[in-house]
């Protein structure tokens, strides 16, 4: 895709069979076809969200580096292992994309770097008992930013499936800031919700769902509150 572009059908039978392959893992361990489905849906979605975000130098790697540290600390070993490798492959790469980025991810990368992430995640659904809403607190800033510019292209007739710079990132950057700084902003942020998951994984499930919750709208009204700011 990233020598030739590929119809965005195309694209999405990939990335549907890729994410079938691991729901498929997730329903022979635990049997559940609600939490396979959900598996699938998340992994495709979180393969594109990380395409999407993978705008500037740095993003999508920081962001899953803290993706990785968060699983990693409440797997129990040896799956913790998955979330350290995961981790030191995305440090071993940062260097060369920030702050100056002399090598891309490309779509290959990020897509692939979105699986992985996602592979994390339903790791954690099966062999611990965090609430699936829970565990997806440490993406809070790309599910937030990803998800809502999507709905508002949806929402205002645009052609959602094109390429554009509406995220709140790419606006950040447009109205002048630097790279480093937009990705340091993500970063602190994303700290911020690694810090309050792994807080609350061992708290009573409806606490554990209402401290998520509570969570994610703290951060669309943040998001909001910037992007209203920030219109180009």
């Amino acid at each position: 895709d990233d020598h030739h572009p590929l119809p965005a059908l195309r694209r999405l039978l990939v990335h549907l069979v890729a994410s079938a392959l691991l729901a498929g893992l997730v329903w022979q361990v635990t049997g559940n076809l609600v939490q396979s489905v959900l598996a699938l849906l998340f992994t495709v979605s979180l393969v594109n969200i990380w395409n999407f975000m993978d705008g500037i130098n740095g993003i999508a790697t920081t962001q899953a580096i803290l993706a990785a540290m968060a699983f990693a600390l409440v797997l129990p070993s040896p799956f913790g292992l998955a979330g350290v490798v995961l981790g030191l492959a995305c440090l071993g790469f940062l260097p060369f994309n920030f702050p100056q980025a002399r090598i891309f991810m490309g779509d290959v990368g990020s897509g692939a770097l979105g699986y992985a992430v996602a592979a994390l995640v339903c790791l954690t659904s099966v062999v611990t008992d965090i609430q699936w809403v829970l565990l997806l607190v440490p993406l809070t800033g790309f599910l937030v930013d990803a998800g809502f510019t999507l709905l508002s292209r949806m929402l205002s007739g645009q052609r959602w499936t094109q390429p554009h710079t509406q995220h709140l990132y790419q606006r950040m950057v447009k109205s002048g800031a630097s790279h480093s700084f937009t990705t340091g902003m993500y970063f602190v942020f994303g700290l911020f919700s690694v810090a309050v998951f792994n807080a609350c994984t061992h708290l009573q499930p409806r606490w554990e769902a209402a401290v998520a919750v509570a969570w994610m709208i703290l951060a669309t009204g943040l998001w909001l509150l910037l992007r209203k700011g920030m219109r180009l």
